[in-house]
């Protein structure tokens, strides 16, 4: 795998904000959060058209998009040239047409990283990529800031390893790989990865459970407070990455906080994946929060039967409004 670090925060105004701006609430935050599935692939055919309405209907002041590059041809699996993919690099000129004018990119080894665009300027704090090579972050994770009337809020973002295997097996045989699965390696490895940001993030601050933070991300890891679903052995590596934040991080999961003893799925099959937490401070500002299921958002598996690629997506989004008085 090529190893490619982006560690440059971009910005830009590429267009004037077509999404109108009067009915931004100047007392409340918007979150949307969403793993778009391979830079929104579904959206490239019609220029992204039915992506742009729907961010524009929902009116947030922040994004965070997963997977948030071009990397295959319009209804196929196969790669389309580096020199014509559209994101990330022009992620300015797309989020101009919902009404954003500030975007950062993350820091990312591949071709999966993380996107934040927002309506208010953005501070890049840190990209992070991990250490060759025992505490690489597969996808990368970035951190910033925004500042809401007078308020700091810091942004985390992350996708963890995705496979059964660990990161460390990706370059031996297939023997080596399913060995590595058997071991659970790809939860011991994810758990690892988890450790690595959240010391990089809201462990370097002493007062981080008085302060405004938010962390989110595809993190292919089941929780075990939703284990009066899953049923599962509650002892299962599957739950190592959300035990350690629950434990040793000030975090608060907001769905399962808000919706105790409803599961609520962020993918095409039954599963919570996707996860947005903030510290009590942030959370106590919470004024609505859901995973965004309907005629647009539903995963709908893709007809041309390619691999797991589904329209618009294989996730679902998150929406979280804050309180910013």
């Amino acid at each position: 795998m090529a190893l490619t670090l982006a560690v440059a925060a971009l910005s830009g105004t590429a267009a004037s904000p077509s999404a109108k701006t009067d009915s931004v609430n100047q007392a409340t935050l918007r979150l949307l959060y969403w793993n778009i599935q391979n830079g929104m692939w579904d959206g490239q055919p019609d220029n992204y058209d039915r992506f742009v309405d729907f961010v524009r209907e929902q009116n947030p002041d922040i994004c965070v998009w997963c997977e948030a590059a071009t990397i295959y041809n319009d209804g196929t699996a196969d790669q389309r040239a580096k020199e014509l993919c559209y994101l990330p690099d022009n992620w300015g000129e797309l989020a101009a047409r919902y009404g954003h004018s500030h975007w950062y990119l993350g820091g990312y080894r591949d071709s999966y990283p993380q996107v934040i665009t927002s309506r208010y300027p953005i501070t890049a704090v840190d990209h992070i990529v991990g250490v060759e090579p025992d505490s690489v972050v597969s996808h990368g994770a970035g951190w910033a800031q925004i500042e809401k009337n007078g308020h700091t809020v810091n942004i985390v973002t992350l996708h963890t390893w995705p496979q059964r295997y660990s990161f460390h097996a990706l370059h031996k045989d297939a023997d080596a790989r399913k060995a590595s699965a058997a071991e659970n390696g790809g939860d011991l490895y994810r758990r690892l990865e988890t450790e690595y940001i959240c010391r990089h993030t809201i462990g370097t601050s002493p007062d981080a459970d008085r302060q405004l933070w938010m962390m989110m991300g595809d993190f292919n890891s089941k929780s075990v407070i939703d284990n009066y679903f899953y049923k599962m052995d509650p002892d299962s590596t599957a739950f190592l990455v959300h035990d350690y934040i629950l434990t040793n991080t000030p975090y608060i999961d907001i769905i399962a906080e808000k919706y105790p003893a409803e599961f609520k799925s962020t993918i095409l099959g039954k599963a919570r994946i996707d996860f947005v937490y903030c510290t009590r401070p942030l959370f106590d500002r919470i004024l609505h929060a859901d995973v965004i299921r309907d005629s647009y958002t539903e995963p709908v598996r893709s007809p041309e039967k390619l691999s797991n690629f589904c329209h618009p997506s294989d996730h679902c989004p998150i929406v979280v409004d804050f309180d910013m008085k």
